[in-house]
């Protein structure tokens, strides 16, 4: 029976080191089973494997057999060679690779092999290293086309091997030596399956971060800058922006990036009447009022424990719920209504608008106290048109996910696309944007969404009563001013309602009544293509 020792010598770097080695060891009996050696920093470090007989030898004999090579520095016993280390390190890193990869030589063999590639290869029980390839008959053999120069980049496949049908993309490329020959060749798999796990789990809506954001413009990384930093904060944050730009995503990833266990609460003060609102935020007592339940019901910010409450809109809310807000952030108690008792909350509370509030203060619409409670953190979301560069990589993202969502090829954008997407000014912001791309990719018949399959609400509302989606190519002599002007307010009023979530906030925005609007819809026949 024999055993293996492992040593580390080190010696002053001169010529015959090895020889020096091997000639001392063969007069004494023992074998050399393999030896690497490293220079650096004018020091020779030998790295061997010696297989001792039993009982033939020790660490001590084998100590004193080497202390009286010239220049020898140090010995030290080890568990483990470099090499040996670093082709360990290589397989745990390939085994917990996502992707397969498998690699050939220059005559087909397999040199390395992965185990996400033997599961889809159907080989998971083989030992298929040093085979050469054709003789196991795979089912994709794409890979000995790039031994003759061939590269393909996620080229979709679907293989019936092993425990059934597996979807995987495919890249593949040479290997070159330093003079640029060929010596072999690699192929990356990235399963289908993992892919769209991984879209679904990006655009899952339940938890944003802050690496849910796209965009790369200085506006955009300044806003999530500040917000990352007072995230863990208990501080009441204000977010302002216009419409569609994103403000409760930030509310969310703000409250995940807080630490804080509990639930986030959102509730739009704009779309419930005083009164239910008041009962929706602080909640009431038993009998409080007619159809309340019997044992009452806790409002959101006694819900929100160790959470968030979102208060959307809140430029809308009454001048009675903005005193009892004010006073929640005071004195961090709430009173339910038909209540006595003042119970203590720990919600944070982060607000929004699209609204100029410093106005609304100055006209008496919104009271000053509240207006210096919740701003005592504002952040500003640039809106779209102040931010084009981020427009590609955002539709891009938005497309993706949509693809990602309904298992669907992946698709991309015409260059032609793209510069259309960027024309535009986007009064809806990214809510208008995400509208746009959807509708795209399901109106494309390829993979390849074109300038044409791109179309804006007022596009849509045009060929929906059978009116070209394209400017009027008639010349002003042909019209009136009262025909153009009317052209004109056609145009504004449906690019308004791709802004606006409602038609009465469509007719706010644009600072006529709700009437006035409704008759102008009529008049120009416009459908409401609203989300």
């Amino acid at each position: 029976m024999s055993s293996t020792l492992r040593i580390h010598l080190v010696f002053q770097d001169r010529v015959g080191v090895v020889a020096d080695i091997s000639a001392r060891l063969a007069r004494t009996g023992l074998s050399i089973v393999s030896m690497e050696v490293e220079r650096r920093e004018r020091k020779a470090h030998v790295f061997m494997d010696t297989e001792l007989e039993a009982g033939a030898a020790d660490r001590e004999r084998i100590t004193h057999v080497l202390r009286g090579l010239p220049d020898l520095r140090s010995i030290q016993f080890i568990r483990m060679l470099p090499r040996e280390k670093r082709e360990n390190t290589f397989r745990v890193v390939l085994d917990n690779a996502s992707d397969g990869i498998v690699s050939i030589d220059e005559e087909g063999r397999i040199t390395t092999i992965n185990r996400v590639a033997k599961r889809i290869l159907g080989w998971e029980d083989r030992n298929v290293e040093g085979e050469m390839l054709e003789d196991l008959h795979p089912p994709d053999a794409a890979i000995l086309d790039c031994l003759e120069g061939r590269v393909f980049t996620n080229e979709k496949r679907s293989l019936i091997a092993g425990k059934g049908r597996c979807e995987f993309f495919a890249t593949g490329k040479a290997i070159t030596d330093k003079d640029g020959r060929i010596v072999g060749a690699v192929e990356i798999m990235k399963d289908m399956v993992e892919i769209r796990e991984l879209a679904q789990a990006v655009s899952r809506p339940d938890r944003m971060t802050f690496s849910d954001f796209i965009g790369r413009s200085p506006s955009v990384k300044e806003a999530l800058g500040f917000a990352q930093k007072i995230a863990r904060t208990d501080a009441v944050i204000s977010v302002r922006g216009e419409s569609g730009t994103g403000k409760e995503l930030l509310a969310q990833a703000i409250h995940t990036e807080s630490g804080r266990s509990g639930p986030f609460l959102p509730i739009n003060c704009a779309a419930l009447p005083e009164n239910l609102l008041e009962s929706e935020l602080f909640g009431y007592t038993g009998g409080a009022f007619t159809g309340a339940r019997r044992e009452g019901k806790p409002g959101l910010f006694e819900a929100a424990s160790r959470g968030t409450v979102f208060l959307d809109e809140i430029a809308d809310l009454p001048s009675g719920p903005q005193a009892k807000i004010l006073r929640v952030i005071q004195e961090k108690r709430v009173r339910r209504i038909g209540g006595r008792e003042e119970i203590p909350i720990d919600a944070r509370i982060i607000t929004a608008t699209n609204r100029n509030l410093e106005q609304m203060v100055e006209e008496g619409a919104f009271r000053k106290d509240l207006y210096y409670r919740i701003n005592v953190l504002p952040i500003h979301i640039p809106p779209l048109k102040e931010r084009a560069g981020d427009i590609p990589i955002l539709a891009e993202h938005v497309l993706f996910q949509f693809n990602a969502k309904l298992g669907k090829s992946p698709q991309f954008l015409h260059p032609g696309g793209v510069d259309k997407l960027q024309r535009h000014h986007w009064p809806g912001n990214v809510r208008e944007l995400r509208n746009v791309i959807e509708r795209a990719a399901i109106l494309s018949e390829g993979d390849c969404i074109e300038e044409a399959d791109i179309l804006f609400s007022f596009e849509m509302a045009r060929n929906a009563e059978g009116l070209s989606a394209s400017p009027d190519p008639r010349p002003l002599e042909g019209q009136t001013l009262r025909e153009r002007l009317g052209q004109y307010e056609r145009q504004i009023i449906g690019e308004a309602l791709a802004r606006f979530p409602s038609v009465r906030k469509t007719a706010r925005g644009l600072g006529i009544s709700h009437t006035t609007l409704l008759n102008k819809l009529k008049r120009h026949r416009l459908r409401v293509v609203q989300k």
